[in-house]
């Protein structure tokens, strides 16, 4: 990672922990720099990073194990202040001389706490003798003390629910602050970074943005660049932050597959073309890939098959602009975590036309990826800097595949008209109601089904739409957003009157797990 050391750093060591991102989302969110490492890379990593604190994170394994994970020696010999959370808390408790016993207390979900000493980590936040909300996620606990530790809360299930050596600013809790089932974990979070560390907090968008810009103009010279925009967020503030690093050096290649929302591809080149007017290639390249589309059903060709179709396209364009030595991608730090998992996991499967991935081989061309250090939010609130319209910026998550996977089975172009249709009128609706930044995702799927119906006088045999919304932090879990009926009568209603093909409309109510966001 490339972020300057003009920034105090906070240095996030991960023990395969499934909420480990949302400790570094709950850091950034004070202004403060962060980078989560594999807890086997960080013996590496911490001498050379600069940090300024340390925080150990939950994970799955045991202390009381044979060969389970530790943190490096290193960093409590360092001098700064550390902050182990869950199975951090245990590591550091064992490490330093403490002691740690297996499953005999468990718990799981909200536990109360009780704070039973002050300590710099509750200031202004928790008072000694109250009783606070927390979440707990854990088998094993902490039951002896290394030297210099005191308890400053306790729970039902253990005895060194939070624990601190002021002297040494070492700190850890057993439940995990960074979660919102914790209600002031963010604030014990701040405590932590800004207080006890002493970080300033001046890490924001506008210094990226000066910062990312110089970086751009470093590794590019006076070379060439070529960025693919897929009409989503990420590609579109990648594009434009290079832009105003190099101006005409770069060219951006639009692939319109003929699968986006109604509308959205000329809103991609006259945002381009007109408002930035950055060099742009645009390809309408619908024919090729409904024609490769025909008769294809199964989610996963249907994927392949425009992944595949994606970079033949792009690679053809490239060539035809020559000269290009640089790919710019819109790569997000999500997928650099997950890429650099200690369980040698793999990298976040590249959604087929968001990310073209094997390009740089095949063109032999090196990438520039100046978004990989943020979180999509911090994407949107880059692109809030840049001057993006609202429109862009914060419109909802969008498939690679596009509109070919709200449309299971068959696809035709017939479909996808009636699908472009009525997936307009319904975000129409949304937007009038005022719902479309409270819902993560909404869009309409055109169902594999037909249902008899009454028009006038008449029997009708037509297609029935599925309407869906989501609630979600992340997209990692998600719950269906609970419409008000009349909000979503109103809707069929509409959407039957006006689009010619459709005469019954569903809403769809599954959670994430079990179901997916996207039906295909």
């Amino acid at each position: 990672m490339t972020a300057p050391q003009s920034h105090d750093r906070i240095l996030i060591i991960d023990f395969g922990s499934q909420v480990t991102q949302l400790i570094a989302r709950r850091v950034r969110e004070q202004g403060v720099y962060c980078e989560v490492v594999p807890f086997n890379k960080a013996d590496e990593i911490f001498p050379k990073f600069g940090a300024k604190g340390v925080i150990l994170s939950g994970g799955p394994a045991s202390v009381t194990e044979m060969g389970t994970p530790r943190a490096p020696q290193a960093v409590f010999d360092a001098d700064v202040p550390v902050l182990g959370i869950c199975y951090g808390e245990q590591t550091m408790v064992e490490q330093l001389g403490g002691g740690v016993e297996a499953g005999h207390h468990r718990e799981f979900g909200r536990a109360e706490i009780e704070v039973v000493s002050p300590s710099k980590l509750f200031d202004g936040v928790w008072d000694e003798g109250k009783r606070y909300q927390v979440w707990m996620s854990h088998g094993d606990r902490v039951t002896a003390l290394p030297q210099g530790f005191k308890a400053i809360a306790v729970s039902e299930g253990a005895p060194f629910a939070a624990i601190a050596d002021e002297a040494r600013r070492f700190y850890a809790v057993q439940f995990h602050p960074e979660v919102v089932h914790t209600p002031d974990g963010a604030r014990l979070l701040r405590n932590f970074v800004r207080e006890i560390v002493g970080c300033e907090g001046d890490w924001t968008m506008a210094a990226y943005r000066e910062e990312a810009i110089e970086r751009i103009r470093a590794q590019v010279g006076k070379g060439r660049v070529i960025c693919g925009l897929s009409g989503g967020v990420d590609s579109a503030v990648a594009a434009v932050l290079i832009h105003e690093a190099i101006g005409e050096q770069l060219t951006c290649v639009f692939v319109d597959h003929g699968l986006m929302r109604q509308g959205e591809a000329d809103e991609v080149v006259s945002l381009f073309r007109g408002h930035y007017n950055i060099p742009l290639v645009h390809v309408d390249a619908s024919d090729t890939f409904l024609g490769a589309l025909e008769g294809v059903d199964d989610p996963e060709v249907k994927r392949k098959t425009i992944g595949k179709l994606f970079i033949d396209v792009f690679e053809a364009e490239a060539k035809k602009i020559g000269g290009a030595a640089f790919l710019a991608q819109g790569t997000l730090y999500p997928d650099v975590i997950e890429s650099v998992s200690f369980t040698g996991g793999p990298s976040v499967t590249i959604k087929s036309h968001h990310n073209v991935g094997g390009l740089p081989e095949r063109m032999n061309m090196k990438l520039v990826e100046p978004l990989r250090e943020l979180f999509k939010d911090e994407v949107r609130a880059l692109g809030r800097e840049l001057g993006l319209p609202e429109a862009f910026v914060g419109r909802h998550p969008f498939p690679g595949p596009g509109l070919a996977i709200r449309c299971p089975g068959g696809i035709t172009r017939e479909k996808l008209d009636i699908l472009r249709q009525a997936d307009a009128i319904y975000l129409d609706e949304i937007r009038k109601a005022g719902l479309y930044d409270v819902i993560w995702q909404a869009f309409a799927v055109l169902l594999p089904v037909r249902s008899v119906g009454v028009m006038g006088d008449g029997r009708t045999y037509d297609h029935v739409l599925a309407l869906r919304a989501v609630t979600s932090v992340d997209g990692m879990t998600a719950d269906f957003y609970p419409y008000d009926m009349n909000f979503l009568g109103r809707t069929a209603t509409r959407i039957i009157n006006e689009v010619r093909g459709i005469n019954r409309v569903v809403y769809d109510v599954t959670s994430k797990p079990p179901g997916t966001i996207e039906w295909e």
